[in-house]
């Protein structure tokens, strides 16, 4: 298993499919594969489950830290992701942009350029227990 505490797990009608794009689009690695029903695959330090749906499928949106939105993005692009927000700069020192994959979820993905407090936003920072 990778080090990451959360895996989230994506259903796809085809597997097969879903890991050729992922990779070729966004630069994900394959971990392992059982069968043509599931898979892992490696994003940086953590994964992405992919899995057969069965019945409708419920779309997700799923947030991947890189380390260069624009560089990823043109890829994405270039290999015909459908762009759903331009990269763009964030007052909590985010830069990103999100894509939808052809089973239908939402990736956005996300370099940081500042080291911004929550408060300076308009947030507030959360207590640690």
């Amino acid at each position: 298993m990778p080090p990451s505490t959360v895996i989230p797990v994506l259903g796809y009608e085809d597997v097969g499919e879903a890991i050729g794009w992922l990779r070729r689009t966004f630069g994900f690695a394959e971990r392992w594969r059982a069968g043509s029903h599931r898979a892992q695959l490696a994003v940086g330090d953590g994964a992405v489950a992919l899995t057969e749906t069965v019945g409708a499928a419920q779309t997700a949106e799923v947030m991947v830290r890189i380390d260069d939105v624009d560089a990823h993005y043109a890829r994405a692009r270039r290999l015909g992701a459908e762009i759903l927000r331009e990269p763009a700069d964030y007052p909590y020192g985010e830069r990103q942009y999100t894509a939808r994959d052809p089973g239908g979820h939402h990736w956005t993905f996300s370099e940081t350029i500042a080291d911004v407090a929550p408060e300076e936003w308009g947030g507030s920072s959360g207590s640690f227990a």
